[in-house]
C-alpha cells in the first residue's frame, strides 16, 4: 500500500440541493460551465489533479501546498466574478477546504485522514470562503501574498484530535510573494496537465451518455444498485417514502433481462451512510448506482434522481419529477423509463408496452400509497414489533381505502411473517387470515403485476403449508415471472422448491441469486443451509448458516450440528434462538415448514428436541 504526503483540496457548492429543486437543468448547466471554464483550467494550471468528482463538488490532489492555496484563491475570485452578472437566486457559491497530510494511494483514487480532514474543513468554510488546517497555514505562512485568520480549534467527525482551523483572507492587501525553487520531481504535473483536462472533459461528457466500454458486472447487461432516496421533507419524518420509491424501482427494473438489479436488502445497507459511490459499486458488484431524494407535500411528490457510473463516479443521467393527484404509478413509470433508457442506451431493447403495464393497472392514489410505504418500512424490519406496526398501518389504510389490493396484500404478508418468523401466538389464525387476504387480492381484476407478484408469492407459501406443493410451485413461478432477475425473489423461491421435493432446483435458484447479488449472502446462505441439510451436506450447511442469523437460522444450524455429532454446539445454537425468540417451540417451528416428504421435518424436529428446543417432536 503506497502512502505519500499531499495537499488535498475539497470543494462543493453551497445549497446545491435547494438550487437543484428550484431549477435542476439551469443549475446543472451552470455548474458544468464553471467546472469546464474555471475549475478544470485553474486546477491543471496550478499543477493539481482531480481524483474524485461528485454531483456538487470535487477532490483534487496537489504536490505543493502553495499551489493548492493559490488555486483555491483563484477559484473563489473566479466564482465571485462570475456571480457578478448572475441573478442572486441563480448564483453558485462554493466553499473550499485544504489539508496537508498523508494519503493512501489506490490507483487513481486517494483515501485516508489527509483526505477526510480536507472534507471536514470544507464543511467549516463559509460560503465563498476557504478554510485550511494549521499545517497548511504554517507551511505557506511566508510564501504567499494572503493572510490567514485563526478560526480556533474544532472537533470534527471521525477525527480523534481537534484540528486548528484558519480562514484565508482572500481580499487582504497583497504582500510580496517569496520566490522559491520548484523540485524537478514535480515536472510530471505540468506535462500531464493536458491529459488531466481531457480526462475531466470526457467524464463530463459521460453525464448524458454511456460510453461503449462503460464497465458493468455482466459483460452483456448493465447492473445497478438503487439506494434509498434521501428524505428532504422539513420534519424528516418521511424516510419510508424514500425507501418505498427505491424499493419499487428495484421491483420494476427487476422485470427486465436487459438490466441486473441488486436486491433491496443489499443496497439499503447503505441507507444514511455517506460513502464513495465507487466503493459502494465495488462492494455490491455493480456498474451503476442510482440515488436521489424525495419530498412530499400534500398530494404532490417531487423526486430528484441521478444515475452514477460506479467505476468512474461520473453522472450518467439526472432528472427531476413532480407528480400530483391520484396516480403514483405514473411517476414511477416515467422515472424508471428514463433510467432504463439512460442505462441501456437504446429504448428499443425494453419493450415499452410490457413496461407500461408493470404498474399502470391499479387505481392507487398517493394517500393510499403512503399507507403502504409506511407499512412496508416496518414489515422489512422483520421484528415482532415491526410486523405488528405494519399490520396496524395497513388496517388504518384499509379503513380509508376499503378493498385496496395494495394494502390487503401487505396485511397478508404481515400475518404470514408472524408465523414464518415464529412470533405468532396463534399460527393457525394468522395463516387463515393471510390466506383469506391473498385470495381476496387475486380475485380482483386489473391488478398490476407488482401487486399480483406479491399475492402469488404469498399464496405459494400458504399452499406449501397446506401440502399443495404443485400449486405452490405454480404460484411461485408466477411471482418469478413478474421479476425474473430479482435475487430476493429467486432466493425465497428456493425454499418453496426445496419443500416441494426439488432440492437441486432450489440450490440452482440460490446460486443464481448469489451470482447476481453477492451482498445478499445473509439470505441466500440461510436458504442454502436447509438445502444442504436435506442433501446430507451438513458440513456445508454449517458453513453457510454460520454467516447468518435470519429467522430460524440458529435452529437449522442446530440440526446440522446434531447430525455431525456436535451436540454442545447444537444446544448453544438453540439457546441463542431462544434468547431472540423466547416463544419458539418445536410446534411453532414445524408450522412454518411443510415438506412433501414428511420424514424430513420429523427427523429435523427430533434433532431440535435433542438439542433442547422446547416442545414435542411428534405433535
Amino acid at each position: 500500500m503506497e502512502r505519500r504526503l499531499s495537499a488535498i483540496l475539497a470543494a462543493d457548492v453551497v445549497g446545491y440541493s435547494a438550487l437543484m429543486e428550484q431549477d435542476e437543468k439551469g443549475t446543472f448547466d451552470r455548474l458544468r460551465a464553471r467546472r469546464t471554464e474555471l475549475f478544470e483550467p485553474e486546477i491543471a494550471g496550478h499543477h493539481g489533479r482531480v481524483f474524485k468528482l461528485m454531483g456538487d463538488g470535487l477532490l483534487a490532489e496537489f504536490g505543493s501546498v502553495v499551489d493548492a492555496v493559490e488555486c483555491a484563491v483563484s477559484l473563489q475570485r473566479g466564482m465571485a466574478k462570475g456571480n457578478g452578472s448572475v441573478p442572486k437566486e441563480e448564483r453558485l457559491n462554493v466553499r473550499i477546504g485544504i489539508n496537508f497530510g498523508e494519503v493512501i494511494v489506490d490507483g487513481d483514487d486517494r483515501y485516508g485522514e489527509g483526505v477526510n480532514i480536507a472534507a471536514r474543513l470544507e464543511q467549516l468554510a463559509p460560503s465563498g470562503g476557504i478554510c485550511v488546517s494549521g499545517k497548511v497555514a504554517k507551511e505557506v505562512e511566508n510564501k504567499l501574498a494572503f493572510a490567514f485568520d485563526s478560526a480556533g480549534r474544532h472537533k470534527v467527525k471521525n477525527i480523534e484530535e481537534p484540528i486548528d482551523v484558519y480562514q484565508v483572507r482572500i481580499d487582504a492587501p497583497p504582500r510580496r510573494r517569496i520566490l522559491r525553487k520548484r523540485r524537478i520531481g514535480r515536472l510530471w504535473w505540468a506535462l500531464g496537465a493536458p491529459a488531466v483536462i481531457l480526462a475531466i472533459l470526457a467524464a463530463w461528457i459521460a453525464l448524458y451518455s454511456l460510453t461503449a466500454d462503460s464497465p458493468a458486472v455482466s459483460s452483456t447487461i448493465p447492473s445497478v444498485a438503487v439506494l434509498p432516496f434521501k428524505d428532504l421533507s422539513a420534519d424528516k419524518t418521511l424516510g419510508y417514502l424514500g425507501e418505498g420509491v427505491a424499493n419499487d424501482l428495484i421491483a420494476i427494473l427487476s422485470r427486465f433481462s436487459d438490466i441486473a438489479v441488486v436486491s433491496r436488502t443489499s443496497s439499503f445497507a447503505y441507507e444514511g451512510r455517506e460513502g464513495d459511490v465507487r466503493q459502494i459499486g465495488k462492494v455490491l458488484g455493480v456498474g451503476y448506482v442510482l440515488e436521489g431524494s424525495v419530498r412530499k407535500e400534500g398530494d404532490r411528490v417531487r423526486i430528484v434522481a441521478q444515475l452514477i457510473n460506479a467505476t468512474t463516479g461520473d453522472h450518467v443521467w439526472a432528472d427531476l419529477f413532480d407528480k400530483s393527484g391520484t396516480d403514483p404509478w405514473a411517476l414511477q413509470d416515467e422515472l424508471t423509463g428514463k433510467i432504463v433508457g439512460a442505462m441501456t442506451g437504446e429504448w428499443g431493447a425494453i419493450r415499452k408496452a410490457d413496461y407500461s403495464q408493470a404498474w399502470g393497472k391499479d387505481s392507487t392514489n398517493l394517500a393510499e400509497y403512503d399507507y403502504y410505504l409506511r407499512a412496508e418500512s416496518q414489515l422489512n424490519l422483520y421484528t415482532k414489533e415491526g410486523l405488528e406496526r405494519s399490520a396496524e398501518t395497513s388496517r388504518q389504510g384499509l379503513q380509508v381505502f376499503p378493498g385496496s389490493p395494495l394494502l390487503t396484500v401487505e396485511l397478508g404478508w404481515a400475518h404470514w411473517l408472524k408465523v414464518g418468523l415464529l412470533y405468532s401466538s396463534d399460527p393457525q389464525a394468522d395463516l387463515r387470515e393471510a390466506s383469506r387476504l391473498a385470495d381476496e387480492v387475486l380475485a380482483k381484476e386489473n391488478l398490476s403485476p407488482q401487486v399480483a407478484r406479491l399475492a402469488h408469492w404469498l399464496r405459494a407459501w400458504l399452499l406449501t403449508l397446506e401440502s399443495d406443493h404443485d400449486g405452490a410451485v405454480a404460484e411461485m413461478n408466477k411471482a418469478i415471472a413478474a421479476a425474473p432477475y430479482n435475487a430476493f425473489t429467486l432466493t425465497d423461491a428456493g425454499s418453496i422448491f426445496l419443500q416441494a421435493g426439488q432440492p437441486e432446483k432450489a440450490l440452482e435458484l440460490t446460486n443464481i441469486a448469489a451470482a447476481r447479488d453477492p451482498a445478499l449472502s445473509w439470505f441466500f446462505n440461510y436458504v442454502r443451509g436447509f438445502i444442504f441439510i436435506v442433501l446430507g451436506k451438513n458440513e456445508e450447511a454449517v458453513e453457510a448458516l454460520k454467516t447468518t442469523e435470519f429467522a430460524d437460522a440458529p435452529l437449522q444450524l442446530a440440526i446440522a450440528y446434531m447430525r455431525l455429532g456436535r451436540e454442545a454446539e447444537a444446544r448453544a445454537a438453540v439457546e441463542k434462538m431462544l434468547k431472540s425468540t423466547p416463544a419458539a417451540t418445536i410446534q411453532s417451528w414445524r408450522q412454518a415448514w411443510n415438506f412433501s416428504d414428511p420424514k424430513i421435518l420429523d427427523q429435523a424436529a427430533a434433532d431440535l428436541a435433542s438439542a433442547g428446543l422446547p416442545g414435542s417432536p411428534t405433535e
